[in-house]
């Protein structure tokens, strides 16, 4: 699934379409983390949270 990136307008604003577009990719990497086992167990979660 190809999603748009946002672009931001001259008024340095963004669209609701263009905000929706950067949403749904960084979704869209979510999920493909997922599915190719990109993500971090529960103790590893947490000591990343500690380590803030």
């Amino acid at each position: 699934m190809a999603l748009a990136e946002a672009v931001k307008t001259s008024e340095s604003s963004y669209t609701v379409e263009n905000a929706m577009d950067a949403l749904l990719t960084k979704l869209d990497e979510a999920l493909d983390d997922v599915e190719h086992g990109r993500v971090l167990d529960e103790s590893e979660l947490w000591a990343e949270i500690d380590a803030i």
